[in-house]
């Protein structure tokens, strides 16, 4: 009988624990679930995929973009003012985990000698939508080789 009551009283006692620990472990979590916002600003961006890559693009122009003034122009689109250049798009908003990433998020690469440049926007199920200087405007996915090795880091603006 005693042996039953303590059995009882350590499996009440690892349920709280565990049941504090899960609400800690969502509490602190930097995760954020896809907003109608977001969404928008997605699906108004996947009306440029195939738009031609230019390096040094205009801003304001959606005859062809560079990575920054690609995403430059898309928060644009939803009133949102976010500067020119990739390094400087990269100080702005709050730094997100990889494992955290909300779509709208902004993702960041290493692709020259530059420790940032190139950015794109989170498009959900690990993929970003951003312009390719050899695809223009497309999707790719946050796993391909290319892309997983260069990853730097990601910011949430919206």
């Amino acid at each position: 009988m005693m042996k039953r009551k303590l059995a009882k009283w350590a499996s009440i006692g690892l349920l709280t624990a565990v049941g504090y620990f899960g609400i800690t472990a969502v509490s602190s979590s930097e995760a954020s679930a896809a907003t109608a916002e977001s969404l928008e600003l997605l699906a108004v961006g996947k009306e440029y995929i195939g738009t031609p890559y230019k390096f040094g693009a205009a801003s304001g122009s959606a005859e062809a973009f560079d990575c920054s003034s690609f995403v430059q122009y898309i928060y644009d689109q939803m009133g949102l003012e976010l500067p020119r250049t990739t390094s400087s798009q990269a100080d702005i908003g709050v730094k997100v985990a990889k494992s955290y990433l909300s779509v709208g998020d902004l993702v960041f690469f290493k692709t020259g000698s530059s420790s940032i440049g190139h950015v794109g926007i989170y498009a959900g199920g690990g993929k970003f939508l951003h312009a390719s200087s050899s695809k223009g405007v497309t999707i790719s996915k946050l796993s391909d080789s290319y892309w997983k090795n260069r990853y730097v880091t990601a910011r949430r603006v919206l």
